[in-house]
């Protein structure tokens, strides 16, 4: 492997983690108070479940991005590095994203059904 691919899968990884890492604190945070509203003012369960989506997020996110430095052409000059780059973290970008409205779609409906319950 050249230098071009090296500091091209270097810059990769620590650009997605640190996305991961952002957008999972980020849904952490903002995600607690709607839980303990779906979960009727437990905090405990709240911040269980809270704790346990952050992990699976981690691990299909972190888990995507590691996999997918497999795939595509490895760059061998500064523009394919540019290209490789903008691809692979787009790709990651759009993987936060689905795996967020999950999330959102997942809460919503946690929170219908203990309306339902009330």
């Amino acid at each position: 492997m050249d230098a071009y691919t090296n500091a091209t899968y270097l810059v990769y990884l620590l650009v997605s983690f640190a996305l991961t890492v952002w957008v999972a604190r980020t849904l952490h945070r903002n995600g607690r108070t709607f839980l303990v509203s779906a979960m009727r003012g437990d905090d405990k369960l709240a911040d269980s479940i809270n704790h346990l989506l952050v992990v699976g997020f981690y691990l299909l996110n972190i888990g995507f991005v590691t996999l997918a430095l497999r795939y595509g052409h490895k760059p061998v000059n500064l523009r394919e590095a540019i290209e490789f780059l903008s691809t692979k973290i787009g790709l990651v970008l759009i993987v936060l994203g689905v795996v967020h409205f999950f999330n959102l779609a997942l809460f919503k409906s946690m929170h219908e059904r203990t309306k339902e319950l009330v």
